[in-house]
């Protein structure tokens, strides 16, 4: 490797080499690249090195490390890429459409919290009936333990997880189970610790959103700047063989330049898709219910708005230039469908939840996709989003879901959903999730109804920004009506060694009772082909509030959940086979009034059934 680096700050750029700082090189202008600085000389796989800028006199490490060994403020080292040899040459790829995703956190996944005591949890993914790993970030973040999002080193991979190899071999594992590994990528801010980048020259602008300064994408320098992510994220596809990127809080990307950074992401990743020939899918995550994302280039895009949102922190400004066409992603996050499941099956209305919970809201978002479709939301005092185009948008676009990291880690004491709902309702919630005209994700723990709490959890070795952080949260936290009292400490070590997937449990009682329910659910999404129908006109949801029932028409299926405490009828005319229930002692034909057709369902209960 021949060190090189964009340094358009300096005046001066010297190669510190060697664990003690052996030797120091002086860096060369490169006269083809301006503002890149280039080193004469090889350093083999193995070698530490750092760069001194101008007169300073401590090292700081490569803007694009691919191994920091000692954390995001140690040396880099020149990693080996042919180190691992790759086995899955006959890999060729899953498709997103007919997917189930399972996210996951390799710090809390399992005991030993890396990537390769997780590969010994892949059995378990297959036979769950998973097409999709998420993984949440993986970048290198100061400390030991942290979600990811804190991020400061983009290339490098985590070395608490194992670091790059580590990766390489939890994704050829993968492939050999049949699983494609979506990775979760942050390039909407740097983290508070260990960010050396403005050193070397404008990779920030002035603006903040919730997390931190924003990137530079529009301004001075900003054509290295995007170099410097699309290249990262090309890295991923192409060396470490990751099958797509979901790209974290897209509405916190201000990009005013002719061209958005999605629109050029999406292009590039469709050449290197076309190149390895094998499916990269791109998903976003944006809470501006607006389908330009999704909408392909060629054809007129949504609002020329692409900026923050309050309800995940982003920045308010303008986002992107009014272009033709969209950005041509392949899918985004959903969160009026979670925020749907969530208050109706545990009736929280604070917050960003107020607008959400009713019968109403659920047929909407499953014949619609968005509930704020440009209607008036009360958390926001304003009206939001954009309408779907269902004529031409398919539903497995939308990645929806019943808990995620963040909804669950975002409550003040990481609650999980079976600590908030009965376990009817949590079932009930399972089959209308999987039965969804959407592509459905499943949370690490989900599937047995873990008993693990999973709050927000740090480990900064600085007490002063660990204390920032907790009292960051606390404010956060008060802002959207959560009881503070229940706020777990970031910093309390507790809080990340509590957030550990307890597997046990899984195989005992109510826990096995769900996984089985999940399984089932799965397979029968699979082998179904209505379950999985991504049209949403062809969905339609009766319902009535009054009894609070919901019958969901899924081709020749019908979903029908009673959401009441009572047993009740439910009206299913044409039913001819019960092909699922969650409790199915007590679902039988009304025959008091057999020419409705109704079926009796038990208290908090769901079904499907077959009619014609």
């Amino acid at each position: 490797m021949q060190p090189a680096v964009w340094a358009p700050s300096a005046t001066q750029v010297r190669a510190v080499i060697g664990v003690e700082g052996d030797r120091i090189e002086e860096l060369a202008p490169d006269p083809a690249r301006p503002g890149w600085w280039q080193l004469d000389a090889e350093l083999v796989p193995g070698t530490r090195y750092g760069y001194l800028l101008d007169d300073e006199d401590t090292p700081v490490p490569d803007p694009r490390s691919q191994r920091l060994p000692d954390g995001v403020h140690g040396l880099s080292e020149v990693y080996d890429e042919t180190a691992h040899h790759w086995q899955d040459g006959a890999w060729t790829g899953r498709q997103l459409p007919g997917a189930v995703i399972y996210e996951l956190h390799i710090g809390t996944f399992t005991k030993g919290a890396t990537l390769d005591s997780a590969i010994q949890r892949l059995d378990h993914l297959v036979d769950l009936g998973i097409t999709h790993v998420e993984l949440l970030p993986l970048n290198a973040f100061n400390g030991v333990w942290n979600w990811g999002y804190d991020g400061v080193a983009w290339y490098a991979v985590h070395e608490a997880y194992g670091g790059p190899d580590a990766l390489k071999r939890f994704v050829d594992a993968c492939h050999r189970h049949g699983l494609a590994v979506i990775l979760d990528v942050v390039y909407n801010h740097l983290g508070p610790s260990g960010n050396y980048l403005p050193k070397f020259g404008p990779y920030l602008k002035s603006g903040r959103n919730t997390w931190g300064d924003l990137v530079n994408l529009d301004g001075p320098g900003s054509e290295e700047v995007r170099r410097y992510i699309l290249d990262n994220a090309l890295r991923w596809l192409r060396d470490f063989h990751i099958d797509g990127l979901r790209l974290d809080a897209v509405h916190a990307l201000v990009d005013s330049s002719e061209t958005h950074l999605l629109k050029q992401l999406g292009i590039e990743v469709a050449e290197l898709s076309a190149q390895l020939d094998r499916p990269l899918p791109l998903i976003a995550e944006s809470d501006l219910n607006d389908a330009m994302l999704i909408t392909p280039r060629e054809e007129p895009g949504g609002s020329e708005e692409h900026g923050g949102s309050e309800e995940h922190g982003g920045s308010d400004e303008p986002g992107g230039s009014e272009e033709h066409g969209g950005y041509g992603l392949d899918a985004q996050w959903d969160d009026d469908v979670h925020h749907v499941l969530h208050a109706m099956l545990s009736g929280e209305r604070h917050g960003y939840y107020a607008d959400f919970g009713s019968l109403p809201s659920l047929a909407k978002v499953f014949t619609r996709a968005f509930f704020h479709d440009g209607t008036y939301s009360s958390f926001r005092g304003r009206n939001h989003g954009k309408p779907v185009d269902t004529e031409r948008v398919p539903g497995w676009r939308f990645v929806v879901f019943m808990q995620d990291h963040d909804q669950v880690g975002n409550r003040a004491a990481g609650d999980r959903l079976p600590e908030i709902t009965t376990p009817g309702l949590l079932k009930v919630g399972a089959v209308l999730l999987l039965s969804s005209p959407f592509t459905p994700m499943l949370w690490m723990g989900e599937e047995w109804a873990a008993s693990t709490r999973w709050p927000f959890f740090t480990s900064h070795p600085q007490p002063e920004l660990g204390q920032a952080v907790s009292e960051g949260r606390l404010a956060e936290f008060a802002d959207h009506g959560w009881d503070v009292s229940a706020m777990v400490d970031p910093q309390d070590p507790a809080a990340y060694h509590d957030s550990v997937l307890n597997w046990e449990e899984a195989e005992t009682g109510e826990h096995a009772e769900m996984l089985e329910l999940y399984r089932t659910l799965i397979r029968l999404r699979r082998e179904e082909p209505s379950l999985a129908e991504p049209w949403l006109t062809s969905v339609k949801v009766d319902y009535d509030e009054g009894h609070n029932w919901v019958v969901v028409h899924r081709g020749p299926l019908r979903v029908v959940a009673n959401l009441a405490s009572q047993q009740q009828s439910v009206p299913v005319p044409g039913a001819s086979e019960i092909i699922f229930a969650t409790d199915a002692a007590n679902l039988v034909p009304d025959t008091a009034d057999p020419a409705a057709g109704g079926l009796r369902l038990a208290p908090e209960s769901a079904a499907i059934v077959r009619v014609g």
